[in-house]
C-alpha cells in the first residue's frame, strides 16, 4: 500500500510539474499587429488547427484567418497557417446559429468581445453575441472537437460553408445518416490543388434545412449527396436551454476512408473535457523539452508561447495508417517515418530547423524523409511546400540546409546518399535564375528578378551541398559546389561595400542600399549585404578586414531607420537598417562575434529580446513565419544561435534567463545559466562526426578561390550613334579579355583580345568578357547593346512609379522589349492614373501603323488598359484621333501575358489613298481603376505597364 501511495505521489508530482509549461502559453501573442498567428486549438505538429475566422477577405494581416482588431466571427475552420504572408487554408468551416438558417455569410456571422474569449494550449472558447452561443474547441492530432452551449431553447443550426476563404474548386457533401456526413473540399490558393476530406459526426440527429450550390440540377434538402464549386448547407435540430451540441471533425488528405480511420483511432468518444486534457498533456510533453526559470511571468509567457509557435508546424500529413497524398497527387504509404507538410523553408532553415535538431532529432529525420519522398514523387526537393503542392513562393532550395545541418550533427534515420542525390539534382535545374547562375557565376537583373537575393542564397545552399558531398566522399561534387558557394563575390561591390545588383554586365545605377526593390527578396541591400554565412572570414576580408567589417555593421545598426523604394510590409522591427521583423536579418547581431566583439552581440541580441517580443496580441514585431520568429527568441534567450546551419556548433551570447535546462532525447540534460562558458554553449548537443583537424586537412587544397568576373561599364543598354565601353576587375585581375559580336561579323572567326583601355561601339552588338588571375579564368559574362532604331524623343505626361522605370523615358523607344517577368525592370508602371505621352518623330513623315505593348499580371495588380487612343499632329498642339483600340483581355485572366494594342492608320480624307503624315504621335491609355470586389487587393488601384511604343 505504501508503495502504491508513493507511486501516486510521484505521478502526481510529475503531472503537476508537467502542467506548469502549458499554462504559460498565450495563444493571442502575434494575433495583432503583423504577427499573423491564430489563437485556436491545435496540438503539437497536428493536422488540425481549429480556430475562429474573423477575416475572409484575403487581407495581408488576416492571413491566419484571425486578427485581434476584429469583432466579427464568420465561423470556425479546421486548417490555418501560422504567421505566413498569404492567405491559405480555412478548410471545413462550421458556424452555429439559432432560428431560421441563413446561408449568407453576413447573416450567419456574429459579433464577439475579447472579454468573452479565452485561449490556452489546445483549447479555445468564445461567446457569440448574436445568439448568445458559447463555443468551445479542442483537438487531437487529426480530429477537431466542437462543443456549443445554447443559452436558450429553439432551433439550432450548424452552417457548413465550403466557399469559406480560399477558392473552392469542387466540394462534396455526403449524408451518411442523421448524425454523420462526409465532406470533400478541393481548393486553390497558394496550394493550387489541395484536397481535404472530412468525416463529421454530430452528437444528436440533424436535418438538412438549407442548401446553396451551383449544381446542374437544383438541390433539394432531401438529397443524399451535394456537389459543386459553390456549396453551403445548414443542418438543424431543436435544443433545450443550456443544451450542449458536440461535433467531431476528422480530417484526411487521402479520402473518406482515411478520415473515418482517423476518427476511429483518435476520438471515438464524446468527452470534451477529456479531449481537452489530452491536448494539454501533449503540449506539456513537448514544452517540457526546455525548462526556463524566471521570476518574470511575462518572460515565461513569451518564451513558452514562442516554443509553442515553433511546434505548431510542420504538420502531420498522413492518416493513422501511414497513407498520404504525395507531390504526384497519388496516394502512398509512409514506411518507417511520419510524413509532414507546411515547409516554409526560406524562413525556418535559419533558426526553427536548427532548434529541431536540438530538441527533436526524430522529427528532423522525418522531415528529411518527407523531403526525399517529395523529390522522388515531385521531381525536386521542396522550396515552400503546402498540402502536397509546391508553391515556389520564396527563393533558394533550403531543404539542403536542413539536410546538411542534420548530417553535420550526425542525426540518423534517413538515407544520406539519397538525400545528397536529391540536393544535387535540385541545384542543377535551370529555373528561377539557376541557368544564368551556373553559366556566369551570378544572376543579373536581365536574367531574373530578386537577382541579388537569389545569388546569395543559392551560394549558401551550394555550400551546404558541398558539406554533404565531403561527408560522403564525393570529392568532385565537393569542389564544384564549394566553387559555386563563392559566387557571392560576383555581386559584391568593393567600392560601396554592398551586395549590389548587376544589369547587362555592369552595376545597376543609380544605387541606394536602402531601396527596397525587385532586386531583393523582401528587403534591400543592407539586409542582404551580410548574408554570407558559409564564408564569414571571406566576407570580412572583402570588407577590408575586421575593423572595417565591424564599422560596416555599426553603420547598419546606427543608420536612419527609413527605407526607400517600394513599401514592403515585411520590413519591420528596424534598428537602423537591420530589420528583425523579416528573416534575412536574423543572424546579423551575431556577426560581431566573428570580429571579437561579443559585447556588441550581447547588446543587440538582448535589446531585441527585450523590445521586439511582448506578452500581448501585438507581441511579435513581424510575421511569425511558421515558427521562425519565435525560434530566434528560443535559441537567443538560451545564448545560442546557428549562424551557419550545416556547420557544427553554435554562435553564442550571454543567456537571457536565470537558468535553462534542455532535456535531450538521449535522456541527458544540458543546463544553461549566464555563467555557462562560451565553449560549452557552442558545443551543446553537437555530435562531431570527425575530428575537426582531420576534416581541415582533408579539404585543404581541394578547391581554389574563384576569379571574380569583370564589370562592363557603359552609359546604358541602348545608344544613338556610338558609346564608350569600359571594363574593370573589382577584386583585381592579372588580365581581362573581351570579344565583340555584331551582325556584320557573325560569320567571322575571331578570338578574345586583351582589354587595355575603354573602346567605342557603333552598332548593335554582344560583348563577352572574362578576367584571369594566376592563370585561372573567371566565368564569361555577356552584355548586349542596342543601337536605337530611330532618333525619336518622348515627352511623358504621366508620372511613372520609381520602381518601374524601364531605364527612364527613353525606355519606351529603345527597341528593348520586356518579357512576362516584369520584375526584371524593362517595363514602366503607372498606378492610379492614365498613361499619356507624346512621341516626337523629329520630322513630319507618313504613318501607317501605331501601337504600344502592355502587360497584364492581375495577381500583381497590373491590368491591361481599358482602351488606348492614338492621335497625330504636325505642330504638337492640334491632335487628331486616328485610332482607338479596346482591350479584349479579361481582367480575371490571371495568366501573365503581353498584348500589343495597335491600329492601322487610315486617311480620314475622301481619297483613302492619301497618306497620313505627322511629326507628333500621342498615345493615351486608360487605367482600369480601382480593383473590384473579386480581386484579392480590392479597393487598391491598378497599374498600367507599358514598355515600347511602335510607330511605322
Amino acid at each position: 500500500m505504501k508503495k502504491l501511495l508513493f507511486l501516486l505521489v510521484i505521478l502526481s508530482t510529475f503531472t503537476l510539474s508537467a502542467q506548469k509549461y502549458a499554462k504559460h502559453v498565450n495563444p493571442f501573442i502575434g494575433t495583432g499587429g503583423h504577427g499573423h498567428t491564430f489563437p485556436g486549438a491545435t496540438v503539437p505538429y497536428g493536422m488540425v488547427q481549429l480556430s475562429p475566422d474573423t477575416r475572409i477577405d484575403g487581407s495581408w494581416d488576416g492571413c491566419s484567418g484571425y486578427h485581434y482588431s476584429d469583432n466579427v466571427i464568420y465561423g470556425f475552420s479546421h486548417t490555418h497557417l501560422n504567421g505566413t504572408g498569404v492567405s491559405d487554408y480555412g478548410d471545413i468551416m462550421l458556424m452555429p446559429t439559432m432560428g431560421e438558417p441563413n446561408l449568407d455569410k453576413e447573416a450567419y456571422s456574429s459579433t464577439f468581445s475579447h472579454d468573452n474569449e479565452t485561449a490556452s494550449a489546445g483549447y479555445y472558447a468564445v461567446q457569440l453575441d448574436d445568439d448568445n452561443i458559447k463555443v468551445e474547441l479542442t483537438t487531437t492530432p487529426r480530429v477537431g472537437m466542437h462543443q456549443y452551449t445554447f443559452s436558450k431553447a429553439g432551433q439550432a443550426n450548424i452552417i457548413l460553408d465550403l466557399n469559406h476563404r480560399d477558392d473552392l474548386l469542387m466540394g462534396e457533401v455526403r449524408i451518411i445518416d442523421s448524425k454523420t456526413i462526409e465532406v470533400l473540399r478541393r481548393s486553390e490558393a497558394w496550394a493550387r490543388n489541395q484536397y481535404v476530406y472530412a468525416s463529421i459526426e454530430f452528437s444528436k440527429p440533424m436535418t438538412v434545412t438549407g442548401v446553396n450550390n451551383n449544381a446542374f440540377a437544383p438541390a433539394k434538402t432531401t438529397d443524399p449527396f451535394f456537389a459543386g464549386s459553390l456549396l453551403a448547407i445548414s443542418f438543424s435540430t431543436e435544443v433545450k436551454k443550456n443544451e450542449k451540441l458536440k461535433i467531431k471533425v476528422a480530417l484526411s488528405p487521402t479520402g473518406y476512408e482515411g478520415a473515418a480511420k482517423n476518427m476511429e483511432a483518435e476520438l471515438r468518444r464524446w468527452n470534451f473535457k477529456r479531449t481537452k486534457r489530452a491536448a494539454e498533456k501533449l503540449w506539456n510533453k513537448e514544452l517540457s523539452k526546455i525548462e526556463v526559470t524566471s521570476s518574470d511571468k511575462d518572460k515565461l509567457a513569451i518564451f513558452y508561447t514562442a516554443l509553442y509557435h515553433t511546434m505548431m508546424q510542420p504538420n502531420i500529413a498522413m492518416d493513422v495508417d501511414g497513407k498520404y497524398r504525395g507531390r504526384d497527387n497519388e496516394i502512398h504509404t509512409a514506411e518507417g517515418f511520419d510524413y509532414y507538410t507546411v515547409f516554409s523553408l526560406w524562413d525556418t532553415f535559419r533558426a526553427a530547423h536548427p532548434l529541431y535538431t536540438l530538441i527533436d532529432k526524430k522529427r528532423t529525420a522525418d522531415y528529411i524523409n518527407t523531403f526525399i519522398k517529395q523529390y522522388e514523387q515531385g521531381g525536386r526537393l521542396p522550396v515552400w511546400e503546402l498540402a502536397s503542392n509546391e508553391t515556389d513562393c520564396m527563393i533558394g532550395y533550403h531543404s539542403v540546409s536542413v539536410i546538411a545541418d542534420a548530417m553535420a550533427k550526425d542525426i540518423q534515420g534517413f538515407d544520406y546518399q539519397k538525400a545528397f542525390e536529391a540536393a544535387r539534382h535540385s541545384a542543377m535545374l535551370n529555373h528561377f535564375g539557376l541557368e544564368a547562375y551556373k553559366f556566369q557565376g551570378f544572376i543579373s537583373i536581365d536574367d531574373e528578378h530578386e537577382s541579388v537575393s537569389k545569388t546569395l542564397e543559392y551560394a549558401y545552399d551550394d555550400w551546404c551541398i558541398a558539406q554533404m558531398a565531403l561527408l560522403l566522399g564525393e570529392i568532385n561534387d565537393y569542389k564544384l559546389f564549394m566553387s559555386r558557394s563563392q559566387y557571392w563575390k560576383n555581386i559584391f561591390d568593393p567600392e560601396t561595400k554592398h551586395m549590389r545588383p548587376k544589369k547587362n554586365g555592369g552595376w545597376d545605377k543609380p544605387f541606394d542600399p536602402r531601396e527596397v526593390n525587385n532586386n531583393f527578396t523582401e528587403g534591400n541591400s543592407w539586409q542582404y549585404s551580410f548574408f554570407v554565412p558559409q564564408d564569414i572570414p571571406g566576407m570580412i576580408e572583402a570588407y577590408d578586414g575586421e575593423e572595417a567589417f565591424e564599422a560596416k555593421l555599426d553603420e547598419m545598426f546606427n543608420a536612419a531607420s527609413q527605407t526607400t523604394g517600394r513599401d514592403q510590409a515585411d520590413v519591420t522591427g528596424l534598428i537602423g537598417q537591420y530589420a528583425h521583423g523579416n528573416e534575412p536579418s536574423h543572424h546579423m547581431a551575431y556577426l560581431y562575434n566573428y570580429v571579437d566583439k561579443p559585447e556588441k552581440t550581447k547588446e543587440k541580441v538582448h535589446y531585441i529580446l527585450n523590445n521586439f517580443y511582448k506578452n500581448s496580441p501585438d507581441g511579435l514585431i513581424g510575421n511569425e513565419d511558421c515558427g521562425q520568429m519565435s525560434a530566434w527568441y528560443v535559441l537567443s534567450s538560451m545564448g545560442i544561435y546557428s549562424v551557419t546551419p550545416g556547420k557544427q556548433g553554435w554562435s553564442t551570447t550571454t543567456p537571457y534567463f536565470d537558468k535553462a535546462v534542455i532535456h535531450l532525447e538521449n535522456g541527458s540534460n544540458q543546463v544553461i545559466t549566464p555563467k555557462t562558458s562560451k565553449s560549452t554553449l557552442a558545443a551543446i548537443n553537437t555530435n562531431y562526426i570527425k575530428d575537426s583537424k582531420t576534416v581541415s586537412d582533408t579539404i585543404q587544397n581541394l578547391y581554389k578561390d574563384i576569379v571574380v568576373v569583370p564589370v562592363i561599364e557603359a552609359g546604358g543598354k541602348s545608344f544613338k550613334d556610338s558609346m564608350t565601353v569600359a571594363m574593370n576587375a573589382p577584386f583585381g585581375a592579372d588580365k581581362m579579355y573581351y570579344i565583340i559580336n555584331t551582325p556584320s561579323n557573325e560569320n567571322e572567326s575571331r578570338m578574345f583580345q586583351e582589354y587595355t583601355a575603354p573602346f567605342k561601339i557603333a552598332e548593335t552588338c554582344e560583348i563577352r568578357a572574362y578576367a584571369e588571375k594566376d592563370r585561372i579564368m573567371s566565368h564569361v559574362i555577356t552584355a548586349n547593346f542596342i543601337k536605337k532604331p530611330n532618333d525619336y524623343t518622348i515627352e511623358i505626361k504621366s508620372k511613372y512609379n520609381s520602381q518601374y522605370t524601364a531605364g527612364g523615358p527613353e525606355g519606351l523607344l529603345d527597341g528593348i522589349y520586356g518579357t512576362e517577368n516584369w520584375r526584371k525592370g524593362d517595363w514602366q508602371g503607372y498606378q492610379n492614373q492614365d498613361f499619356e505621352a507624346v512621341v516626337d518623330l523629329q520630322e513630319e513623315k507618313p504613318i501607317t501603323n501605331i501601337g504600344a505593348r502592355f502587360l497584364q499580371d492581375t495577381r500583381s495588380w497590373i491590368l491591361m488598359p481599358t482602351k488606348v487612343e492614338f492621335y497625330a499632329s504636325t505642330d504638337n498642339k492640334n491632335f487628331t484621333l486616328i485610332g482607338t483600340v479596346e482591350n479584349t483581355v479579361n481582367p480575371k485572366n490571371y495568366t501573365s501575358q503581353i498584348q500589343t494594342l495597335e491600329t492601322a492608320v487610315k486617311s480620314t480624307k475622301e481619297n483613302e489613298s492619301d497618306e497620313v503624315t505627322a511629326r507628333y504621335i500621342k498615345v493615351k491609355a486608360y487605367n482600369y481603376g480601382t480593383l473590384p470586389e473579386w480581386h484579392q487587393g480590392k479597393g487598391g488601384e491598378a497599374f498600367i505597364f507599358i514598355d515600347e511604343i511602335i510607330v511605322e
